[in-house]
């Protein structure tokens, strides 16, 4: 919002106002000298005579005169009032996020399990973004578009919400669910495209190679942040029985070495999280990487406001006439 402010483009002018007591200073002195004196041998049946307007309004030339000095003096110093304001250029990035959703990510190493934890860490990344075009593709034996590519959080976030475990053919595609990442963003126009792809699982499904993908995401300047999710050695995973749901402690396997190459190829980093407070260090950590671009240009505008003190000193300058020569005049 612009902020409203009153100057002076020549202050300089304002010491004139010093002439305004020297004036006063001056008339009075003269009014003394002017006086003539006449000799009463009593003043007591003068002092209860009631004071005329002529007398009580003698000194208005003068208040008249120094009004019209001071309002030039103002005319002369030029005030204006200032407006300045912000134009705001922003550079925002087009983000994909590719989340696996296969059988796995049930796994209770994170609190409740890998695929909320991870749901709940993108919806905070989501809502601490602005200006930022962010999609969602989700993957698992293949990939599905969630959501393309929009600046409408509000929906984005719920159809984040909405994803499960089951939604799809159970898998792990990561070359499908990277290129169809690829493919949501190979038209933007944006300086900065990014992907950040998280698994817990190894390639096993899918026609495209991870490294295929990494390559066709290089071509188009997409940068790829890989992130593996899940403890180190065993993580229980739920299991249903007739009993109900047990659990087993399955092994947790994760391509590190093919995510990092991805990263690699595409200019981005690889992150392994363990648990649900370092997969919320390591998207604070994308967040600040990936930063839009903004640009502020302050701008000032001023006008003048002059005039006004000119038009306001001319009616004083009349009114000093006119009370001086028609309503005070002196009879010869």
């Amino acid at each position: 919002m612009p902020d409203f402010s009153g100057t002076f483009a020549n202050p300089e002018f304002l010491w004139l106002l010093l002439l305004i007591p020297a004036l006063a200073g001056w008339y009075f002195y003269r009014g003394e000298r002017g006086l003539t004196s006449m000799r009463f041998p009593s003043l007591e049946l003068l002092k209860d005579m009631p004071k005329g307007w002529r007398v009580r309004f003698r000194h208005s030339p003068l208040v008249f005169r120094s009004l019209a000095l001071a309002l030039i003096v103002f005319a002369l110093a030029r005030p204006q009032t200032s407006s300045q304001g912000e134009n705001i250029y922003t550079e925002g990035i087009d983000i994909t996020l590719v989340l696996d959703v296969s059988g796995s990510m049930l796994a209770e190493d994170f609190r409740p399990n890998r695929v909320e934890a991870a749901k709940e860490v993108a919806d905070n990344f989501i809502a601490g973004r602005k200006n930022d075009r962010i999609g969602l593709v989700i993957f698992a034996g293949e990939s599905f578009t969630q959501c393309p590519l929009t600046t409408d959080y509000a929906v984005l976030r719920e159809l984040l919400s909405k994803i499960k475990v089951g939604m799809l053919e159970d898998g792990t595609a990561i070359g499908e669910g990277l290129a169809t990442g690829v493919d949501r963003m190979r038209n933007s126009k944006a300086k900065s495209k990014v992907i950040i792809l998280l698994t817990d699982g190894v390639n096993n499904r899918g026609s495209i190679d991870p490294v295929t993908g990494a390559q066709i995401a290089q071509t188009y300047g997409i940068r790829v942040y890989t992130i593996g999710v899940g403890s180190r050695g065993m993580a229980p995973y739920p299991v249903q029985t007739p009993f109900g749901i047990q659990y087993q402690n399955m092994p947790v396997e994760i391509d590190e070495d093919m995510l990092k190459q991805i990263a690699e190829l595409t200019g981005g980093r690889y992150f392994r999280a363990t648990n649900n407070k370092k997969l919320e260090e390591i998207y604070a950590s994308i967040d600040k990487l990936e930063k839009s671009k903004l640009e502020v240009t302050v701008f000032r505008r001023y006008t003048e406001l002059f005039d006004g003190f000119v038009l306001a000193a001319l009616l004083a300058l009349l009114l000093e006439f006119l009370s001086r020569y028609f309503i005070l005049r002196k009879l010869p």
